[in-house]
């Protein structure tokens, strides 16, 4: 590879990342990383010899040199080893350097684990610590219960292409996280402690020796069983756990024993987002559904296979209920060895019909039973079953025993049903649109419905709604597309029928613009049987605002969608309940951070008093990213930073990507999570004030900003002549294309305009180049021109808005995590990779002026010294890990300016691709 030199940081990156010193507090994650690093280390060396080992070292030490010390000699000599590389060892470079990011991951989990532990609950965020400040703030154990009894909280699990790890690395991974843990817990002999390194390095090898990338692409079912695995790691196991607790803590009160309600439930996108990915069709769906039942299934016949084992109580040793005795006699086990054992019998019992149930559902692979059985007819008789156990315990002085696997056995079954969980089926409004088109134009011939206005649709739509009449005649021949609408509204229909309401609640309609997007969706599922000609409805109709202008619009649309008199009585059929899902992801490359944000939030304001006139609860869905540049960032500030009165105990909110397997693949660090949404939820709606907009001055402060950062972030990204090509030449975009992370197409249409580009490479290409562009753009040169309008007020007035107003305190800091990641040296590598120099130079020297001037606005306000001031645990992390990404994107750009060169070389190719596996590592949030 050509020579080039590495370039520095200008003076706001030095003050933005002063030096801070370590405590004590990390030590044993230093050992870890260590320990880590140097089971790796001899990996490298023992499978590619002391040439490379050596090389690796050299790199590492320099790039650490450089970084803790800003050693330019250091910089000198690091640039110096990485150029000329030969594209054979670069790749082995990329591998060693990915792998130790991905270790580096593992380590710095286990020390959150570690810390989380040593605070025992009682940090921000955690349930114990919540109900406590409940408590304080006057309220009752009974208040509380009821609080949860009309909650509802749930993630839900999408499909969004931004892992881009292969499963079997992450098992490996999860294996290597299993292991320290086990080495940390328990108090070994030098020979167990000696096995575990052994393990260790057997796992670290066997990773080495495993493809990085997935040489093939992902189906949409692989996708399903990729979700499916967070079952097994965390939700089935830690979502009933997370229920005993709050029970117990309630319990400590006022000694009510009374279960909650299941709030928590999880969703899912993955197998039912049609929107953009054509290999989502009716069939992918059914299937879906059944491997989601089969996962429950497969858990309860496992998990009542371990009770049976459990209860030997004997029947002359304790009482039991007259129902548990029914229960035993009723079980078609003869054995004579449980003859005297009547839990044992009546978990045979339950075990036959579930089985029975479960071949009902097409389940096969199951332990068969000791004899055939009735099915169950739905989840409430099998859980009846279970309950008659509870209580026969309970009342015979066996409660400590009903406290443990059956509990969480009866709380699964109330959480995950016979489906697991609710799978939301989602299509753009175009396609409804033009699929009620064709049923209604075929149905009344001259009719034209793509040409009439919205008041004559909006009139056409509720006659079809009252009537009993379907559009689909069984003697039209449809279009292929509107054949596979309603394919996809029949199978929820049929799975209805077979697992029950809950398995598909919400219908979801991408860039929904006007209230005929809506009653198109409702018209649909009455074709299927889902909505009736009475006005009752088995799905929730959702509409999902996704640009600026949308966002802008929602609370005018939802206004004269209420005051339909069709419309509303399929949501007073739905309990009253209307959902609503904001889109963060489209509104963000749309309108700037700055903006999306912003919009997002008056929005939720004016839904709130549209919903309150019309006396309809509001359910918002927040379809954050795992970005910032998407929405993302902490679940539990997002939640707390909005307005006050908009969760009001009920919230959805999508997990995504990488972002899934960060949170979910470990069962501790899972639950840690769900108990955040879970705290959350109840402080914004119990403990946080219910004025739903602040102080007037502020809103317009925010407005001003928010048109100055739109104005220019809009003119840089679609307004400056080239601004496309430059984005396609600096990027990644194109390469991210050839890896096979997802089933889902990375554009709507064939096209280079930003406009058609799907939210997700979006933000990826721009993580990749370290410029972080979409999570920080146009935010610098709003608050430098707002503060020259504004005198009076200032820098001052800018800083009361960040420490009293939570959703301005929350904007700054999701903005702080993104530039702290970002490396306007490391991106100006990237800009050389445009050929027209007059372009990169007028284009990169204008972002790098923004960079520069966001980040000494954000400092300004924040009252800081450099970024991640406040945030020591982000900013160590940072330091570990920086010196092990900088030498993958410049060994990237290299490669990518040979590859684009024509190089033949499928080499080339590869290791572009390992190094964004590695780069996405080591920034671990970068889609």
């Amino acid at each position: 590879m050509p020579s080039r030199n590495l370039p520095t940081e200008p003076d706001v990156q030095a003050v933005a990342t002063g030096a801070v010193t370590l405590t004590d507090e990390d030590a044993q994650l230093r050992a870890d990383i260590r320990l880590l690093g140097r089971i790796l280390g001899d990996t490298v060396r023992d499978q590619e010899g002391d040439k490379v080992f050596y090389l690796v070292e050299r790199i590492r030490r320099k790039s650490i040199r450089f970084h803790r010390d800003n050693d330019r000699d250091a910089l000198d000599k690091l640039a110096a080893l990485l150029n000329g590389l030969p594209v054979s060892e670069a790749v082995r470079i990329v591998r060693a350097f990915s792998y130790f990011s991905h270790l580096a991951n593992i380590a710095e989990d286990q020390n959150n684990i570690r810390q989380m532990r040593a605070r025992n609950g009682t940090q921000k965020g955690r349930v114990l610590a919540t109900l406590a400040h409940a408590r304080e703030a006057g309220f009752s154990a009974k208040q509380l219960r009821e609080f949860f009894d009309q909650a509802l909280i749930s993630p839900v699990l999408t499909a969004h292409p931004t892992e881009v790890r292969r499963k079997r690395t992450m098992d490996r991974e999860m294996e290597i996280a299993r292991l320290i843990d086990h080495r940390e817990r328990l108090q070994m002999t030098p020979e167990e402690s000696g096995d575990i390194e052994e393990q260790l390095r057997r796992a670290v090898l066997t990773l080495w020796q495993t493809n990085m990338l997935r040489r093939t692409k992902l189906t949409v079912l692989d996708e399903v069983g990729n979700g499916l695995s967070f079952y097994d790691y965390t939700f089935l196991r830690e979502l009933p756990r997370l229920y005993g607790v709050l029970e117990d803590e309630l319990a400590q009160d006022d000694g009510e024993t009374r279960e909650l309600a299941s709030f928590l439930r999880m969703g899912s996108w993955i197998g039912g987002d049609r929107d953009g990915n054509p290999f989502v069709t009716a069939e992918v769906m059914r299937s879906t559904v059944q491997m989601q039942s089969a996962r429950a299934f497969r858990h309860y016949l496992t998990e009542l296979q371990a009770l049976g084992l459990e209860l030997s109580i004997a029947a002359n040793l304790a009482g039991i209920s007259d129902e548990l005795r029914a229960l035993a006699e009723a079980s078609p086990d003869t054995s004579p060895h449980r003859r005297a054992e009547p839990y044992r019998l009546a978990v045979s019992g339950i075990y036959a019909r579930l089985a029975a149930t479960a071949q009902r559902l097409g389940i096969d692979d199951i332990r068969a039973p000791v004899a055939q059985s009735q099915p169950y007819a739905d989840p409430a008789e099998f859980k009846a079953d279970l309950d008659v156990m509870h209580h026969s315990l309970v009342a015979n002085r066996g409660a400590v025993i009903a406290r443990g696997r059956l509990r969480r056995l009866r709380r699964s079954v109330d959480c995950f049903g016979f489906h697991l969980a609710t799978l939301d089926i989602r299509q753009n409004s175009a396609v409804h649109e033009r699929t009620i088109a064709e049923l209604i134009d075929a149905a009344i011939p001259g009719t034209s419905y793509m040409a009439m206005d919205e008041d004559a649709r909006i009139a056409l739509l509720t006659a079809e709604l009252r009537s009993p009449r379907p559009l689909q005649s069984p003697f039209v021949s449809y279009s292929e597309e509107t054949t596979g609408e309603l394919a996809v509204f029949r199978v929820a229909a049929q799975a209805h029928a077979k697992y029950g309401p809950a398995v598909i609640s919400q219908s979801i309609i991408s860039m929904t613009k006007s209230v005929s997007d809506l009653l198109e969706v409702a018209v649909l599922l009455k074709e299927a049987g889902l909505v009736d000609p009475a006005g009752r409805s088995a799905i929730n109709v959702v509409p999902l605002f996704e640009t600026i202008d949308d966002l802008r619009n929602a609370a005018h649309i939802m206004d004269r969608l209420l005051s339909l008199h069709d419309y509303r009585r399929l949501v007073d059929s739905r309990g009253g309940v209307q959902e609503v899902m904001l889109g963060y992801s489209d509104s963000n490359k749309d309108g700037g951070f700055v903006t999306s944000g912003w919009e997002l939030y008056k929005a939720e304001i004016e839904l709130m008093n549209v919903f309150e006139r019309h006396g309809v609860r509001m359910r918002l869905f927040h379809g954050r990213g795992g970005s910032v540049g998407r929405g993302g960032g902490p679940s539990y500030d997002a939640i707390l930073a909005q307005p006050g009165g908009a969760v009001n105990g009920q919230i959805r909110i999508t997990e995504q990507g990488e972002i899934i397997t960060s949170k979910y693949s470990n069962a501790e660090v899972g639950r840690s999570n769900l108990e955040i949404l879970t705290a959350a939820t109840l402080e914004a709606s119990l403990l946080q004030p219910k004025i739903s907009a602040p102080r007037p001055e502020y809103l317009q402060a925010m407005d001003e900003i928010s048109a100055l950062a739109f104005s220019a972030y809009r003119g840089l990204v679609y307004e400056t002549p080239g601004f496309e090509d430059y984005f396609w030449a600096s990027t990644v975009i194109t390469e991210i294309s050839t890896l096979n992370i997802g089933s889902r197409p990375a554009s709507r249409k064939k096209t280079r305009r930003i406009e058609d580009l799907r939210a997700i490479p979006w933000v990826f290409s721009w993580a990749q180049c370290r410029l972080m562009l979409p999570g920080w753009y146009g935010f610098g040169s709003a608050i430098e021109a707002w503060v020259k309008a504004h005198p009076e007020q200032g820098m001052p007035f800018l800083q009361e808005l960040y420490r009293q107003w939570p959703f301005f305190r929350s904007l700054l800091s999701n903005m702080e995590m993104v530039l702290s990641k970002s490396s306007i040296a490391i991106a100006s590598r990237y800009a050389e990779l445009v050929p027209d120099r007059q372009l990169r130079t007028r284009i990169f020297e204008r972002i790098r002026r923004e960079w520069n001037s966001s980040i000494a606005a954000l400092l300004a306000i924040m009252g800081h010294q450099r970024l991640l001031q406040g945030n020591p645990q982000l900013d160590r992390s940072i330091r570990y890990r920086f010196p092990y990404l900088d030498p993958l994107n410049h060994i990237q750009v290299e490669l990518l300016r040979l590859h684009r060169a024509q190089s033949g070389d499928e080499q080339v190719l590869r290791g572009i691709q390992l190094t964004i596996n590695g780069i996405s590592a080591g920034l671990r949030n970068s889609g």
